[in-house]
């Protein structure tokens, strides 16, 4: 009798186990969101301490966005920082990288993000409100810089901070704004988007720091 109770949990702990979510990395899941055309993909490399993400999409922009996304859910103050790379040449310019705080999985999610593209623009852009616009391109918020490296979102209350630097040079700011709408609980990760829905694109991140301050 006791042997078949003994059985029993073990069977239960194997079951339970199997369809527990596996975290990747200091992540908890990965997703395409806004159902890009070809399938996307986040690994980590415990050897390298690096995530390789690969993801499709039209663009994160507009009233709906595609992509690859990489998360953990997060509440109170925190800082995100990392380093990206774009690997090989890639098809389109405008192909992207970096992090993001977003409401919800929803492809039209309200959503801000810092963003390192393949021609080396660097940007903090939003969306206000799930289903509006993103904001147009004569107001974007922009490091000069053209060899961004590192990149790094400072959220305290409802001001998101984006900074970001070349390899081996200091922290710059590159903008600010306030997202009152966001809840407490957010969606933080990182995200890659190809800028072409017929193409697949691969960044590298690593030296992932995420620092949580006051809940």
């Amino acid at each position: 009798m006791k042997q078949r109770v003994l059985l029993s949990i073990l069977l239960t702990i194997v079951v339970l186990t199997s369809f527990a979510p596996a975290k990747i990395g200091v992540f908890e899941k990965s997703a395409d969101i806004g159902k890009p055309k070809l399938e996307g993909s986040s690994r980590y490399d415990a050897a390298t301490k690096s995530y390789i993400l690969k993801g499709a999409g039209y663009n994160i922009w507009f009233e709906r966005d595609e992509f690859q996304y990489l998360f953990r859910e997060m509440t109170g103050d925190f800082t995100v920082t990392a380093d990206f790379e774009l690997t090989g040449k890639g098809t389109d310019a405008h192909r992207k990288v970096g992090w993001m705080v977003r409401e919800s999985t929803d492809g039209d999610a309200s959503h801000l993000s810092a963003v390192v593209h393949g021609d080396g623009l660097t940007v903090l852009q939003w969306r206000v409100a799930k289903g509006e616009k993103m904001r147009d391109p004569e107001d974007e918020i922009f490091s000069k810089e053209k060899n961004i490296q590192t990149a790094q979102v400072e959220r305290k209350g409802t001001e998101y901070t984006m900074r970001a630097a070349a390899k081996g040079a200091p922290l710059q700011t590159v903008g600010a704004h306030e997202m009152k709408n966001l809840t407490d609980k957010v969606l933080v990760g990182l995200f890659i988007c190809s800028h072409n829905p017929e193409v697949v694109e691969e960044g590298r991140v690593t030296n992932v720091q995420i620092v949580q301050g006051k809940k």
